[in-house]
C-alpha cells in the first residue's frame, strides 16, 4: 500500500507531471533497449536486402536471422519485453490472422503506390489525375466498412475481400499505355472492397483470438505485420519497376500480387476457426 491508502498498482496510467508510472507489482517498468535495437536491426537488414536482392548481399539475410534469433531469445526471457512474443504460444488462429494481415497489406500497398506510379509513368497521367483515380477505392472502402463493420461474419468478409483482391490484380493485366480510363476506375472500385473488409475483419478476429491478458501486445503485433506487408510491397514494386513503372513491370507486379492474393484466399478457406468466430 502507498501512503495515500491506495495499492501501488492504482498509480498505473497516471499522467501527473513528474509522477512515475508503476506496474502491478509496484516497480517501475524498464525500457527494453536491447529488444528495441535487435528488432530494429532485424527489420532494417531485411529491408535493405529486399530493396535490391542479390546473391552478393545474402549476408544481410544472415544478419537478419542473427538479429531475429537474438530478439526472440531476448523477448522470451525479458520481464518487460518490447514485443511480448508469448502471444504466439500455441495460438495457431492468431498466427493465421497475422499472416492474413501481412499478405493483405502487401497487395493493398502495392496498389496504392505501385499502381499509382504506373498511371503516371506508364499511362501518362498527371499526378493529380492519378490521385483522383484512387478516390473510388477509398470511397468504396469507407462505405463497405460502414455497412459491414458490425457484422459478426468475419469469415464471409475475408472471403469476399480475398476474392476481390484476386480480381483486381487480374484486371491489371488488361492495362496498357492506351487503356481507357474506365479500366483503372473499375480496378480502383474493386480494390475498395478489400480495403473496407479485410482490415476490420482481421482486427475483429484478433479481439476474439488473443489472450485477454495480452490483448495490447497482440493488437500491436497486428500493426507490425501490416508494416511488414508494406515492406514486402515496397521491395516487390522496386523489383518489378527496376527500369521504370512501365506496362511490362506492372504486369509482372500483377502476377506476383495474384499469387499473394491467392495465398490469402487459401489461408482464409483453410482456417476452420473462422467458422466458429462467424457463428
Amino acid at each position: 500500500m502507498c501512503r495515500s491508502g491506495w495499492p501501488a498498482w492504482h498509480r498505473v496510467g497516471s499522467h501527473s507531471p513528474g509522477r512515475p508510472h508503476w506496474t502491478v507489482t509496484g516497480r517501475r517498468p524498464r525500457l527494453d533497449y536491447a529488444g528495441i535495437v535487435l528488432f530494429a536491426g532485424t527489420l532494417v537488414s531485411l529491408l535493405l536486402f529486399l530493396m535490391s536482392p542479390s546473391i552478393r548481399d545474402t549476408w544481410l539475410l544472415d544478419l537478419t536471422a542473427f538479429a531475429a534469433t537474438g530478439f526472440t531469445l531476448r523477448e522470451l526471457r525479458c520481464a518487460d519485453p518490447f514485443l511480448d512474443l508469448r502471444v504466439f504460444g500455441g495460438n495457431v488462429p492468431l498466427l493465421a490472422t497475422y499472416v492474413r494481415t501481412l499478405v493483405t497489406y502487401t497487395v493493398s500497398y502495392s496498389f496504392i503506390y505501385g499502381f499509382t506510379q504506373w498511371m503516371e509513368d506508364g499511362r501518362g497521367l498527371s499526378a493529380s489525375t492519378a490521385g483522383l483515380l484512387l478516390i473510388p477505392c477509398f470511397a468504396v472502402g469507407i462505405i463497405v466498412s460502414t455497412l459491414t463493420g458490425r457484422s459478426p461474419r468475419i469469415r464471409g468478409k475475408l472471403v469476399v475481400g480475398a476474392i476481390s483482391q484476386v480480381v483486381a490484380c487480374a484486371l491489371m493485366l488488361l492495362l496498357n499505355a492506351s487503356s481507357p480510363l474506365w479500366i483503372p476506375v473499375l480496378i480502383s472500385v474493386v480494390c475498395g472492397l478489400p480495403q473496407g473488409l479485410n482490415s476490420l475483419a482481421n482486427q475483429n478476429a484478433v479481439y476474439f483470438q488473443a489472450d485477454p491478458e495480452r490483448m495490447g501486445p497482440s493488437a500491436g503485433l497486428l500493426r507490425t505485420f501490416a508494416y511488414l506487408g508494406a515492406m514486402v510491397s515496397s521491395a516487390a514494386t522496386g523489383a518489378f519497376f527496376r527500369h521504370g513503372a512501365d506496362t511490362a513491370g506492372l504486369h509482372g507486379l500483377a502476377v506476383f500480387l495474384i499469387v499473394v492474393a491467392g495465398l490469402l484466399l487459401v489461408v482464409v478457406l483453410g482456417d476452420r476457426s473462422l467458422r466458429r468466430l462467424s457463428a
